[in-house]
């Protein structure tokens, strides 16, 4: 693996192309894929960006050491889990009826939706983060490690090194990584979860979970 791993993009909405670029800014090499043709996102690509390399989803994926899985939640249950099978993937989508409607796969309340996500990508490995903070807040608020008003973003899985290796990226782009013990713990980076939405240095982020991991 090289140095700043590769990662793929699924998903060029607002949440996709927002995280290809601070994690272009990084200095990771980023592909991105729509639900189709490359070449109906070259232009969007170019202009919003700069330095990502459109691709078929499947093409997208090949060579990526990390694929971010950004699409509509709603479309997730006519997606491929072949296409991400052996993949690390993050999980970057919430289950919102208000907005996404009643989706019967998330339904089941004894889950998270990252939980019910990994259950469906059964051979991949998923993990939680970028989903509690807006798209639109995403470049706004990255700041230099040590700067007094870093925030911090959850990252929740089962496997460690996953885990290790997306916190790597988190901190990378300009985020405190808070880790949190097992994916089961990603509800509460979902919408009505303590830190959803917050902007939370790393302490603050910490007791706020702690409380209600406890």
């Amino acid at each position: 693996m090289s140095e700043r791993p590769r990662i793929a993009v699924l998903g060029a909405g607002h949440v996709g192309p927002a995280i290809a670029r601070v994690a272009i800014a990084a200095g990771h090499p980023v592909t991105i894929a729509a639900s189709g043709d490359p070449a109906k996102i070259a232009l969007i690509t170019q202009v919003l960006i700069p330095g990502a390399e459109p691709r078929w989803a499947a093409d997208a994926v090949e060579d990526a050491d990390i694929v971010v899985l950004a699409i509509p939640l709603h479309r997730f249950a006519a997606f491929d889990p072949a296409l991400v099978a052996g993949r690390l993937v993050i999980d970057t989508m919430n289950y919102w009826p208000p907005t996404d409607g009643v989706q019967e796969l998330f339904e089941d309340r004894r889950y998270g939706s990252s939980e019910i996500v990994q259950r469906r990508l059964a051979r991949s490995t998923v993990v939680k983060t970028f989903n509690h903070t807006g798209y639109h807040e995403l470049e706004a608020e990255l700041r230099p490690a040590g700067a007094p008003d870093r925030r911090a973003l959850g990252v929740a899985g089962d496997d460690p090194g996953a885990v290790d290796l997306v916190a790597e990226v988190v901190e990378r782009v300009g985020y405190d990584a808070v880790r949190l013990d097992g994916l089961r713990h990603g509800r509460l980076l979902e919408p009505g979860g303590p830190v959803f939405g917050a902007s939370m240095s790393r302490p603050e982020f910490e007791r706020a979970v702690s409380a209600e991991a406890a």
